[in-house]
């Protein structure tokens, strides 16, 4: 019998700093995991969020990573 391996979760993170609140990220997100929070700076809803990098992907200032999360 093989055992799988679980490979550890990914998550999308925000460095909170450097964002614009320009909000494309909470356009391609699939799963509705992002938001602008008081227009100031998005944050990541982590129960939501599938780890897929679209966001990473959007972002025009390159402000959002994405990284393993331990369980």
């Amino acid at each position: 019998m093989e055992k799988t391996r679980k490979r550890p979760a990914k998550k999308a993170f925000v460095d909170r700093n450097l964002c614009v609140a320009c909000g494309c990220c909470v356009k391609v997100c699939p799963m509705a995991a992002i938001s602008v929070a008081w227009g100031v700076t998005a944050q990541v809803d982590m129960a939501k969020c599938i780890g897929c990098g679209k966001c990473a992907k959007e972002c025009p200032a390159s402000v959002i990573t994405i990284g393993e999360v331990s369980a």
